[in-house]
């Protein structure tokens, strides 16, 4: 059967996350039965780490607040969390899934597609945010 995306709920989840008044930062989205829609939300993301177990999969829209001392701002990341007890055929299906969260999730400064727990650490990816983010004032003080 053919995965759909309840893109109304899905849009709603995302617009709190880039919603700069808004605590929330993270939000889920999972699969009912072969429907994708939105999942759990946070404000902490050590709390959207905890979502990501070894017999899940689901997409995750994450900001995080990157800068140097010259200017802080929001960066956003989409999240492609497949735990390693996932099967072949739903690793695989998940890669297709993926564009239909791409109609909803569209403004994201860089996409992950991660298995292992250690690239979730927060450190990581905004190491990645501030590379695909250019100019870095911060390297003049190291």
């Amino acid at each position: 059967m053919a995965t759909k995306i309840d893109k109304e709920a899905c849009r709603e989840a995302y617009n709190l996350v880039r919603d700069d008044g808004s605590a929330v930062i993270w939000v889920t989205f999972k699969y009912d039965g072969s429907t994708i829609v939105p999942g759990e939300q946070g404000a902490e993301y050590q709390d959207f780490i905890q979502q990501c177990t070894d017999d899940v999969r689901m997409f995750a829209f994450v900001r995080f607040t990157t800068g140097d001392a010259m200017s802080k701002r929001s960066k956003f990341a989409l999240i492609t969390w497949i735990g390693e007890n996932v099967s072949g055929l739903q690793r695989a299906k998940t890669g297709t899934d993926k564009t239909l969260v791409k109609e909803v999730v569209q403004n994201f400064a860089k996409e992950f597609v991660i298995s292992d727990r250690k690239e979730l650490e927060e450190d990581f990816i905004k190491n990645e945010l501030k590379k695909a983010g250019g100019a870095n004032y911060d390297a003049q003080t190291e």
